[in-house]
């Protein structure tokens, strides 16, 4: 887990996708204004965020969806792969703070 043994030390979700590497970085150059993925960060975490993306980009409808509306937006495929890798981190944050928070019963 990206977290370690301390994941009481993530602040907020911005924090986690910078642990994992997928938090934006402004890449620009004149007239031209890019973001592109942090290249540091945790690697394995960043791997396994690549390959959940890349599964939902073959299986779940509302993603091809994603891709399709942000294709026509003019965006590159390595765009909408940032873009995605930062809301799965995001998904997965809240599980893994929901799994954190104690329950009350």
């Amino acid at each position: 887990m990206a977290a370690g043994d301390n994941p009481d030390r993530l602040t907020g979700e911005a924090a986690f996708a910078a642990l994992c590497g997928v938090n934006p970085v402004e890449r620009s150059s004149g007239k031209t204004q890019r973001r592109r993925l942090n290249r540091g960060g945790n690697r394995q975490a960043n791997a396994a965020l690549f390959r959940i993306a890349l599964t939902r980009l073959r299986a779940d409808p509302r993603t091809r969806a994603y891709v399709q509306r942000r294709t026509t937006e003019g965006r590159t495929k390595r765009e909408i792969l940032r873009c995605l890798k930062r809301y799965i981190a995001r998904e997965i944050f809240k599980i893994v703070i929901g799994a954190l928070s104690p329950t009350t019963t």
